[in-house]
């Protein structure tokens, strides 16, 4: 797939000769891999094959984030950049997309979606910010019920993150399901208390009210459970320590 504007792929003889690398050159790499000469292992690999390697790369980058490594963080935002490439270049050999088209559409959604910087509207706070863009994005993808937002929260979503955003959508859009942190808990200790018949459903239940007392509350729930776990873990090591 090669259209007019569109920048020349870059040999394997150019590529070990470059001394800087640009995005071209990653371009290239991994035209590189897929084509008659590269890899094996890349030529076999399809949108779902490597499916699970993105979502491995994006949990790498946000690991580098937490622990605050720079050095990390470049790396695997490199490795996450690479799956991108790779997606939009199985695209590109069926003739349907490729990078640049992903390119060009992310930067026409980001002025489109920022029309406080781009555009007339003002928008002086984040939370006017986040209203407009709500509401530009419902206009784009033409949805007309609250129920509709709701189903188009990813459902491959962590659980706990997708409870999180579907509570927020319906708080803010119908003002329904748990409007008060004391509520939420309320809820949550009373799913506790009921028996073991239903026990699944009551842990869902009550897992499901301190989604939204931690969102009321403007706690990161994902990131407060992924702390207690290495806590944990920090546990059971001194413990075994004491042993020896």
């Amino acid at each position: 797939m090669q259209r007019k504007g569109y920048s020349i792929m870059k040999n394997i003889r150019e590529l070990k000769k470059e001394s800087k690398h640009d995005f071209d050159s990653l371009r290239s790499v991994m035209a590189v891999l897929r084509g008659e000469e590269g890899c094996p292992w890349d030529r076999e690999q399809t949108h779902e094959s490597i499916r699970g390697c993105l979502i491995e790369e994006t949990y790498e980058v946000v690991e580098a984030i937490d622990t605050k490594d720079p050095v990390l963080l470049r790396e695997e935002l490199g490795d996450l950049l690479f799956q991108v490439v790779f997606h939009a270049r199985i695209e590109e050999e069926q003739g349907i997309f490729d990078i640049e088209d992903v390119i060009r559409d992310i930067t026409e959604k980001m002025m489109h979606r920022h029309p406080h910087v781009f555009g007339p509207t003002e928008a002086r706070d984040s939370e006017t910010v986040l209203k407009n863009w709500d509401e530009i994005k419902k206009e784009e993808k033409q949805i007309e019920s609250v129920s509709q937002a709701l189903r188009r929260v990813p459902p491959y979503l962590p659980a706990l993150m997708r409870a999180q955003k579907i509570q927020d959508k319906a708080r803010k859009k119908l003002s329904v399901g748990y409007l008060s942190s004391e509520e939420a808990l309320s809820a949550a200790k009373n799913s506790m208390s009921v028996g073991e018949e239903n026990l699944a459903s009551n842990l869902a239940n009550a897992v499901f009210a301190l989604c939204a007392a931690a969102q009321l509350e403007k706690i990161d729930l994902e990131a407060a459970l992924t702390r207690q776990c290495e806590a944990f873990i920090m546990e059971i090591a001194d413990r075994e320590k004491k042993k020896i």
